[in-house]
């Protein structure tokens, strides 16, 4: 008698439990993720928009006469343009991207656009990332884009030697979308490690934008990197958020909505904590930038905020059950809505009416706050225990090479008793330049 009443008691809390996780999944937005962040300046976010029309150039097929015409003011100089590669010059190693010259804001960008769904070659390096394959500086990194950042740098260092030579002035800049933004943080990351590739180039010249990030470095890489690599979001963006391996989300593309809706269940269940000190768990990399342009309970759009922190707790963990969270995923959407949200910062500022002299003093003192909240960053990563959070740098421009089983090495150190490996060593042992570009997409799949 007392088991039969027991069973319906059991039923209806476990009912409430559900329906409990269900209303709070339902009102969780994406202005949760960032309430607590503060708000981004001009200066550290004017660049956002103008890079978001260097990634979305790779979509055209003349530049001269582009079939995405940017605003009025905004477009580039074609004259600037040092190269463009298409999937022709890359052979399948990464997808196409521009190297190009901006005189106007002294800066030497190479952008690569995102995933191309009619491409075999973009898949495979998708799937090449066996779960803690790839090591790199004591932490992990997915494999395939590591791989397509190393052959990017090694085609492209000459090149980039001499901009940098010819214009010491200017900062260099590695900036992607999607699939791309994983290469590009992937590149500053392999550039700071071998800075004397491009002339023993200063780290303070170094900086990433990654838009629509992946999730593809492990979360002590993500903070250690913060000062060189940054990530746009915009409002419910699902990439940024799932750690669903990326081969995975683009095998269910077309049900994609029903693998979300799984993985949020899932995640649910796994106390932070322990996601936090699983050493290869991937995270959203850098320093963080959350355009937010929505409101619970408000249809359409309000005026976009731009809220950023190097978070290490609550770095993007929980999806947000959105329709809006395919299509703030698109590039176009991201350029257009970081436009409106510069514009207004821009508005406010006139506004206000700040003499020249107090901005320059207001550029002094936000480059010594975004330090300081690096430095807070990294040493809020040891006190909740996340593994290798707080190391000393190792040193620049040697790999080692790791035979454990299952893993690949590429982190440095300073250890003698390593076998050390050149980047050209680095190189050969990653790709053979003479094998046939259809061969190595087979061979690279077969690893997922």
């Amino acid at each position: 008698m007392s088991l039969a009443c027991g069973l319906p008691l059991i039923e209806c809390v476990y009912c409430l439990g559900c329906a409990r996780w269900a209303w709070k999944r339902c009102i969780h937005n994406a202005g949760h993720d960032s309430e607590n962040w503060a708000l981004a300046t001009i200066e550290e976010f004017e660049p956002v928009p103008r890079i978001c029309r260097y990634i979305l150039a790779n979509y055209e097929d003349d530049l001269d006469h582009p079939q995405w015409e940017p605003p009025k003011g905004y477009g580039m100089n074609t004259q600037w343009v040092v190269c463009h590669k298409t999937y022709d010059d890359t052979h399948g190693r990464v997808t196409p991207y521009l190297l190009y010259v901006d005189h106007d804001h002294a800066d030497i960008i190479l952008a690569i656009r995102g995933l191309n769904l009619a491409k075999e070659s973009d898949y495979a390096m998708l799937l090449d990332n066996r779960l803690g394959k790839r090591k790199f500086d004591g932490g992990y990194v997915h494999n395939g884009l590591l791989k397509a950042a190393a052959w990017v740098l090694d085609a492209e260092c000459d090149a980039l030697k001499e901009l940098l030579a010819k214009y010491p002035k200017y900062s260099l800049t590695f900036a992607g979308h999607s699939l791309g933004s994983g290469v590009a943080a992937m590149l500053a990351m392999l550039t700071v490690q071998n800075r004397q590739k491009l002339g023993n180039i200063d780290r303070k010249r170094i900086r990433s934008y990654a838009i629509a990030p992946t999730r593809c470095m492990s979360l002590n890489l993500a903070v250690k990197y913060a000062d060189v690599i940054n990530s746009v979001v915009l409002q419910d963006d699902f990439l940024p958020r799932t750690a669903t391996p990326l081969e995975d989300i683009f095998k269910s593309l077309f049900c994609l909505p029903c693998l979300l809706c799984l993985r949020c269940m899932r995640d649910t269940c796994i106390p932070e904590h322990v996601m936090l000190r699983d050493p290869r768990r991937l995270y959203a990399p850098g320093r963080l930038y959350h355009i937010v342009e929505r409101k619970p309970f408000r249809f359409g759009r309000v005026p976009p905020v731009v809220r950023t922190a190097v978070p290490v707790d609550g770095r993007f963990e929980h999806i947000v059950l959105s329709c809006n969270a395919t299509s703030d995923h698109a590039i176009i959407w991201i350029e257009r809505e970081s436009q409106w949200a510069l514009d207004l910062m821009l508005e406010r500022e006139q506004a206000m009416e700040i003499p020249s002299s107090q901005r320059m003093e207001r550029k002094d003192l936000l480059a010594k706050e975004l330090s300081e909240e690096h430095k807070a960053a990294l040493r809020r990563a040891v006190t909740l225990s996340v593994p290798d959070a707080y190391y000393p740098p190792s040193p620049y421009g040697t790999f080692d090479s790791n035979s454990s089983p299952g893993s690949e090495d590429l982190s440095t150190s300073s250890s003698k008793t390593r076998q050390r490996m050149s980047w050209d060593e680095f190189v050969d042992k990653n790709f053979d330049k003479d094998e046939p570009t259809q061969a190595v997409i087979r061979r690279t799949a077969s690893v997922g």
